[in-house]
């Protein structure tokens, strides 16, 4: 994962720094509130322990948000070369991700470990959609790493693609409204990079442009897709 240097001027660089590093942190805490009673506190609560799996799984993608903050970070502080390096890395890390958000997902449906009154078969379709767009769009900001205003922004997006769950687990957010609440709050992160563009520069970048419709067209597609025939016949395969 690299966020690029920014190649505007020197004050809205400066913007751009605060505000990229901002949404670092937002997104850290949305993580950290969401999954601190199931996973960051979970040895200070009497509830079963969590099997290896959804350990390993909750610690890289916690990773994921510490390096995106670490990246901001290099970046407003003048050490690029370090940002690359770290990159190459980053995507190893997405990919590894990618690999345990399935695994997970896998585990959740086979051991019915959904939301009450959600067949875990149409749950399933969550986690399968949302590590897909988190992987289209960290893959295509890795492609675009040399064009450094779409490449920050796609980075950006990617994280933000992951962050219904976290949304999710928010205490009374999925008890209320369901997917739909979690991908409102989720799209607020999506409002506060195209108000920023729109704000710093009068217009919006492509990369939001596309990468913004992309993740809001997943969305209600997801609940669509959750209760046809065929997607819960594959989940009947999953769960063997």
């Amino acid at each position: 994962m690299t966020l690029a240097t920014p190649t505007l001027g020197l004050g809205a660089s400066n913007r751009d720094r605060i505000f990229y590093t901002s949404m670092a942190v937002a997104m850290a805490a949305t993580v950290f509130i969401g999954f601190g009673p199931t996973f960051f506190f979970k040895l200070f609560s009497d509830s079963p322990p969590l099997p290896p799996l959804l350990h390993v799984h909750g610690a890289i993608f916690a990773a994921w948000y510490a390096l995106f903050f670490t990246q901001a970070a290099l970046i407003s502080n003048g050490r690029p070369d370090l940002h690359r390096k770290l990159g190459y890395a980053g995507m190893g890390l997405a990919a590894v991700m990618v690999v345990l958000g399935v695994l997970a997902a896998i585990h959740a449906v086979r051991t019915n470990h959904t939301p009450p009154g959600l067949d875990p078969r149409s749950f399933l379709v969550l986690p399968f959609f949302g590590i897909t767009v988190f992987a289209v769009l960290a893959g295509a900001g890795f492609l675009m790493r040399k064009r450094q205003e779409t490449h920050k922004r796609l980075m950006l997006l990617a994280s933000i693609a992951m962050l219904d769950a976290a949304i999710a687990r928010i205490p009374g957010v999925f008890t209320l409204g369901g997917p739909l609440a979690s991908f409102g709050l989720q799209d607020l992160f999506l409002i506060a990079c195209i108000g920023y563009d729109f704000s710093s520069r009068r217009r919006i970048h492509p990369a939001y442009l596309f990468g913004g419709l992309f993740i809001l067209a997943m969305q209600p597609m997801r609940i669509v897709v959750s209760t046809t025939p065929w997607w819960l016949a594959f989940g009947d395969w999953l769960k063997g």
